[in-house]
């Protein structure tokens, strides 16, 4: 059987994203000092080219071109000084796993052929894993950040009032559960990805790559202070932020290539998730706020990817015949 285009796309997709993983846990398992962490790593790290492997072995057997994506050669410098804490290593791997939590499952019932199939089920189990181990060491070591509880109930009510979905005017009723949930969600994001900006724009080589990464290291910064407005008018705590985790490292790290495809691949994601609170945050205004920031990552994401493309950094996802070039060619 051969495969589907939706089996393909997702198998590109895996391979560009485990073959840059691969050369971010080289540099940090050659950086990294906690024994418990580094383990995590190297788990991480044998996960990335077990797939890697897999992806190639399932293509080769079509005959199908096997992607660039990225080298240990060519788009990091495992020996540079570390750029990140122990601590932004871990909250990172966490957030990795649940990345790919998301875009395995979304992988996974698109696969009709049992090898590719197996290969995403097996990738949800492992992601799995790596969250729950992440979170165990998150949790030991007072770093993970619990979204807020909320009361106990002596009852369950009805909604009597159409105000339950307003938002703009009148009194505004108080935040529901998934509202936090995803607002404290989506701020925890952000405050990682603006760590992440910080240190990718401090070892960035090229001027417009540095001010492109900085621009979304501000915008990072924005929606978590837009997304904390929502939890602060309803006396909830915010989560921590990480800025202070990056070092002062300006050593070449990693290649301007690599880090603009991470930042723009980050901010895709952040739309999904976006959506996703949409659709389960009732009230007007939030729905509305969450629309304005995905309107702003999907133009940021747009500028990114225009300036891969301008340095010729792009590559080619697998895409249909243009029968109209082919017609030209004859």
């Amino acid at each position: 059987m051969k495969l589907t285009s939706a089996e393909i796309s997702n198998l590109w997709t895996a391979y560009m994203n485990d073959s840059g993983t691969i050369c971010h846990l080289n540099h940090e398992l050659n950086n990294v000092a906690d024994k418990e962490i580094k383990a995590l790593l190297q788990a991480a790290l044998t996960i990335s080219e077990s797939h890697i492997n897999t992806i190639i072995n399932i293509l080769n057997e079509e005959n199908y071109p096997i992607s660039h994506g990225f080298k240990l050669d060519e788009d990091v410098s495992v020996t540079a000084p570390r750029l990140f804490s122990d601590t932004y290593l871990l909250l990172n791997i966490n957030q990795l796993g649940k990345m790919g939590l998301q875009a395995y499952s979304m992988a996974l019932p698109l696969a009709t052929r049992e090898d590719v199939y197996t290969f995403f089920s097996t990738c949800l189990r492992e992601s799995d894993d790596l969250i729950k181990r992440s979170n165990t060491l998150l949790l030991s070591k007072g770093l993970y950040d619990k979204s807020p509880y909320l009361p106990s109930l002596d009852e369950f009510n009805f909604v009597e009032n159409k105000s339950f979905l307003a938002g703009y005017f009148g009194e505004k009723r108080p935040l529901i559960g998934t509202e936090i949930t995803n607002l404290y969600a989506n701020f925890k994001r952000n405050a990682l990805g603006s760590a992440t900006m910080i240190g990718y724009s401090q070892v960035a080589s090229k001027s417009d790559v540095a001010a492109f990464i900085q621009k979304g290291k501000e915008i990072a910064q924005k929606h978590c202070e837009i997304l904390g407005s929502f939890l602060k008018d309803n006396d909830l705590s915010s989560p921590a932020t990480w800025d202070t985790e990056v070092t002062d490292s300006t050593k070449y790290t990693f290649s301007d290539r690599k880090m603009l495809f991470y930042v723009t691949a980050l901010t895709g994601i952040s739309t999904a998730f976006y959506g996703a609170s949409i659709a389960l945050s009732p009230r007007h205004d939030i729905g509305v706020m969450y629309g304005r920031l995905i309107a702003e990552v999907l133009k940021y994401a747009n500028d990114g990817a225009k300036m891969m493309i301008k340095h010729g950094w792009m590559e080619e996802p697998p895409r249909s015949l243009d029968r109209d070039e082919l017609a030209k060619k004859n």
